[in-house]
């Protein structure tokens, strides 16, 4: 049995290996979407993070199955404003696992797009990157050059989450 936005490998549908497609769609655009910002060499942690938290936004803004169908334009709109500075990001993306779980766990079958999400999550969750403390200045990073100034252990999506951001924001 094939699930949410899953084809075998062959199109037949006959419990062959099922390829995760909506998770592979999800990742395709943030990576598009970053690299045309252009805000972060591809190869760096900051990309990841920017890719992965952009990647889980535009999977779980899915709520009707549909991403290989849609048009990247209409949903700008949408996740934008998920990944917005004053929206509990962390929040909704545990709500919408939480969800997303329950539902495979149900209809009984392999969920690969949901363990990639989850992957990416913890990813994001428990990997910390050495980033300027803007908190820690008046004024921020501003006063300081790239390579000065105090810098703080953050998470992942807290790096990734803005500039996701940010790109939604730039294409």
């Amino acid at each position: 049995m094939l699930h949410r936005g899953q084809e075998s490998t062959d199109g037949a549908g006959g419990g062959e290996l099922a390829v995760p497609m909506a998770w592979l769609y999800a990742e395709y655009i943030a990576d598009e979407l970053l690299r045309t910002g252009d805000l972060m060499p591809p190869t760096s942690f900051e990309f990841r993070a920017g890719r992965d938290a952009l990647a889980l936004t535009i999977f779980l803004s899915d709520t009707e199955g549909e991403l290989s169908g849609i048009q990247v334009v209409s949903q700008l709109e949408t996740w934008m404003s998920l990944t917005a500075y004053d929206q509990p990001w962390q929040d909704w993306v545990g709500e919408r696992m939480a969800q997303l779980a329950a539902e495979a766990a149900a209809s009984g079958g392999p969920a690969p797009d949901l363990a990639l999400a989850e992957a990416a999550w913890r990813w994001l969750e428990e990997t910390e990157l050495l980033a300027p403390d803007l908190d820690a200045v008046p004024g921020g990073a501003a006063v300081f050059g790239e390579e000065e100034g105090p810098k703080v252990w953050t998470p992942a999506w807290q790096l990734g989450l803005p500039l996701g951001h940010l790109a939604i924001h730039l294409f």
